[in-house]
């Protein structure tokens, strides 16, 4: 008996329904108006009994609808308890299943409920995002539309200002081979009017250029020119002293040749003796020097004895012997922190840059600055020496690079092209060819000779913080801000390989002599090595927690130097 109860009752919740009630359901009773009010003939406020006719309706509907939301009410409540009834007839007929199921299927219709809720929502948000992302992508449409539009006056502009560079410097040529022909003919006038030979103007010895022909004998015309030059010279003798620009013809006299590249590079025969393979974990710290109170900002290491210079943000640069770290000489003078250094190719000289703007050209012999270079409007990132010694290179905030002439003591070119810092500079090794390394993301080569950029390079995402040749000259090393290191071919001009050589910003690169390694000054304490056969990257760890900002190599003795912001040099064999 007891289970055919059950069977009935679970009969009876399956075929229960609640049914949806509506408002037409409940119908109401007009009371139509003629049933209370009767018009006479005789009324004569007819439009009074209508007024009070329309009241009395308004009335009635306003009851109707109360009565209607009474009713939904009671309908809505309806459901509750029909609920607690079914569960105190479960209960009390003990069926604890039957009330379990059922009570599920409350909260499933619960959760059903909900999450139909949260389906509504988030489909109404996806909506929004969705025309959101439409018109991002019109906005984006319209944007590369409008700077298409920019692109054939941007490359016209491009053009017309190459082309400008190029008659310029095509200009200054001209302007330097008539001022010389003026001068050879003022000395020939001075010869022939003394009774000496005629003779053809001296070069400085050391620097390769054609002698000019042609110049065996002045014409009458020549000649007259000059006697009447030479006769307003005197003239304004007469009223006050000569000056020498009036004097000497050519504008820059000591102005220095730059070599043709025709020179091989000594190294590359003792490069190609490195041929033992190279191993990871290789280098192992074999000395650790305290060298600076305050941080190591630059080194470089001599090019013929066991001598390394650092730079510092304390003012100073010094110089060390190695290994023992006796130190030799120190030179002050500049008024902000260093930021890099280089050694002369004879090892006679040293070329330091500051934050104060200056480049400064040392003198080891008589331990003092020599030449105070000052041209640029911002700090002084790097700077560089050229392979012959008559040429530097500097690098700044200001966005360009600089070439000085040391023997005529002058910028002899600006480099203008990157749009944002440009934080190191080098000469390629017996070469008229500088590569430069910009915060824009971008390298760029340049010729030394003419001032204008040759290639640039596209591919970092971040600020490029330094850029180096290996020996060979056919490789470049860049690292960024993010840490990440890239290999170009500079004959091809792309990326050979990168590498993520972070965590931290990856703030100096250096080839070894083979060309087969790669060591990185990190951010994060540690200075790495890329094994480029092996393509391995090993850490080696002499710092701390402190950034490393300069690494070098010591082709000589085989050793890796690192200097980082604790003020340590340490030496890596």
């Amino acid at each position: 008996m007891e289970e055919s109860a059950v069977s009935e009752a679970s009969f009876c919740l399956q075929k229960i329904t609640i049914t949806d009630y509506s408002k037409d359901d409940y119908q109401y009773e007009e009371v139509p108006a003629d049933d209370e009010f009767s018009l006479q003939e005789d009324d004569e406020d007819l439009s009074k009994a209508l007024q009070t006719i329309q009241e009395q309706t308004e009335d009635a509907h306003i009851l109707a609808l109360q009565s209607v939301l009474t009713s939904e009410k009671s309908v809505s409540e309806i459901p509750e308890a029909m609920d607690d009834f079914f569960c105190n007839f479960l209960v009390r007929l003990g069926m604890s299943r039957t009330l379990d199921c059922f009570q599920t299927e409350c909260k499933a219709k619960e959760a059903f409920l909900k999450m139909q809720k949260e389906r509504d929502f988030h489909r109404m948000h996806h909506k929004r995002v969705v025309q959101e992302k439409n018109r991002l992508i019109c906005d984006i449409k319209r944007l590369k539309a409008h700077y298409a539009s920019y692109e054939p006056v941007l490359k016209q502009l491009t053009e017309k200002y190459q082309t400008t560079l190029r008659q310029k410097m095509l200009t200054s040529l001209e302007r330097d081979r008539a001022v010389e022909q003026v001068t050879g003919l003022q000395a020939t006038l001075r010869n022939l009017e003394s009774g000496y030979a005629v003779q053809s103007p001296v070069r400085k010895a050391g620097h390769e250029c054609a002698r000019k022909k042609g110049l065996e004998g002045p014409t009458q015309k020549a000649l007259q020119e000059a006697r009447q030059q030479k006769m307003l010279d005197a003239e304004r003798s007469s009223y006050g002293p000569v000056k020498d620009s009036e004097k000497i013809g050519k504008r820059y006299p000591k102005d220095s040749e730059f070599p043709a590249d025709t020179h091989a590079n000594p190294f590359l025969a003792r490069a190609k003796e490195c041929t033992q393979p190279l191993k990871t974990g290789e280098y192992r710290l074999g000395n650790t020097l305290k060298v600076h109170d305050l941080a190591v900002s630059c080194l470089a290491i001599h090019p013929q004895k066991d001598v390394v210079v650092t730079g510092s943000d304390d003012r100073l640069w010094k110089m060390w012997a190695l290994p023992d770290g006796n130190i030799i000489m120190t030179g002050e003078g500049h008024a902000d922190w260093l930021s890099g250094c280089c050694f002369h190719p004879s090892g006679t000289q040293l070329v330091t840059s500051s934050g104060d703007a200056t480049v400064r050209i040392w003198d080891l012999s008589k331990r003092g600055c020599i030449l105070t270079l000052e041209g640029h409007i911002q700090a002084v990132w790097d700077c560089s020496w050229h392979s012959c010694g008559d040429f530097v290179a500097s690098a700044s905030m200001d966005n360009t690079s600089k070439i000085w002439d040391v023997n005529s003591e002058r910028c002899r070119y600006t480099l203008r092209g990157h749009k944002d810092s440009v934080n190191s500079i080098e000469f390629l090794p017996f070469s008229n060819t500088i590569l430069t390394s910009s915060a824009d993301k971008t390298l760029s080569l340049w010729d030394a000779r003419t001032g204008l950029c040759v290639h640039t390079f596209y591919g970092h995402l971040h600020s490029c913080n330094h850029a180096t040749f290996n020996m060979k000259g056919d490789t470049i090393a860049s690292c960024d801000s993010c840490g990440i290191l890239k290999l170009w071919d500079i004959r091809q001009s792309v990326p050979i390989m990168s590498t993520d050589a972070g965590p931290g910003s990856a703030n100096q690169a250096a080839f070894d002599y083979s060309g087969r390694a790669v060591a990185v000054a990190s951010g994060n304490g540690s200075v790495k090595v890329l094994y480029l056969e092996l393509g391995q990257l090993s850490s080696l760890r002499g710092h701390g927690e402190e950034e490393v900002h300069s690494v070098a190599f010591d082709h000589k003795a085989g050793r890796l130097l690192s200097g980082g912001a604790d003020g340590m040099l340490c030496l890596w064999t």
